[in-house]
């Protein structure tokens, strides 16, 4: 019972960056249809972008372990947003009219941009976070041993995505970006600025996958200029799994795979837990082909 709790934990703790990825590709599908291939690229960048700052502005170790890595993950998540909406003016804005093939191109483009030029700032090589950021303790949970690193990060996605759900829900902006996910041109008619409510959704996207790319350097301590590719691809699977375009649905598909990701590495093999995770989805979306929650739209008549 010990194992499969520790399992647990860590495929929550991983799950819950998944579910913060995921969310990037399910708010820019909602409002644009369309799949932001880019959007992993921000993810590296955000990962590569903590540990500049934390070499150069040695936070740690002027406001303390725990506010230093808050000021981070505040910083990153500012600069990846900011990296997220020049890539919606300069990738996708100006094809906003032209046939959603255009832009899944230009998406295509701007992701394997954004790849070279990590690779060409910081190299091909492994980079790896300092080891003594946050303490390498374990905390004891109800008789569990659990790393202390891995509580806060499960802690701070549950509370980001907490306040992303908040913020749709119940203010101007999300029920604007909500009314253009379910159609532009009456949202229009009613007085919103699309392009503004886009823009915000290239602003929110991004600075959470920035955050789980600090995360995930603070939680294994490498990173690669290639990394987007594997945790985007499973972050899209997550929001399929959810229902794509689903924002409680990318985050419940975000867990799930997390764990059943876990706990197939640990009790079948490690080398079949991404097949044993596919393999879940498949099921799944043949009992549910929308997903677990569905793309919540309305008709159109």
């Amino acid at each position: 019972m010990e194992q499969f709790f520790q399992q647990l934990t860590n495929g929550l703790a991983v799950g819950s960056i998944y579910a913060l990825i995921a969310l990037g590709y399910t708010m820019v599908y909602g409002v644009l249809k369309l799949i932001n291939f880019a959007h992993s690229d921000m993810f590296t960048l955000g990962a590569y972008l903590g540990l500049t700052l934390l070499t150069s502005l040695a936070l740690t170790d002027h406001i303390g372990p725990l506010w230093g890595t808050v000021v981070l993950a505040l910083m990153v998540m500012g600069l990846v947003a900011m990296v997220g909406a020049l890539l919606d003016r300069v990738a996708y804005r100006p094809l906003r009219e032209s046939p959603r093939l255009s832009a899944v191109v230009s998406a295509l483009g701007a992701s394997i941009f954004l790849q070279n030029t990590v690779m060409l700032i910081y190299g091909a090589r492994y980079r790896v976070y300092p080891h003594d950021i946050l303490p390498r303790v374990a905390l004891d949970v109800f008789g569990l041993q659990i790393p202390l690193v891995r509580i806060l990060i499960l802690c701070a996605s549950l509370t980001m995505m907490a306040m992303l759900y908040i913020f749709i829900q119940r203010t101007r902006i999300g029920t604007a970006i909500r009314a253009a996910a379910i159609d532009q041109g009456a949202a229009r008619l009613m007085g919103i600025d699309v392009n503004r409510v886009i823009l915000m959704v290239f602003l929110v996207g991004p600075a959470l996958g920035g955050a789980a790319g600090l995360m995930v350097g603070l939680y294994y301590g490498q990173i690669n200029f290639t990394m987007g590719w594997g945790y985007g691809l499973k972050a899209f699977t997550a929001a399929i799994l959810g229902g794509i375009g689903n924002i409680p649905g990318a985050m419940l598909g975000g867990v799930l795979l997390g764990v059943v990701e876990s706990l197939g590495a640990a009790y079948l093999s490690f080398a079949w837990k991404d097949a044993i995770a596919f393999c879940v989805l498949i099921l799944i979306l043949i009992v549910r082909p929308t997903g677990l929650l569905g793309e919540r739209v309305a008709e159109k008549v």
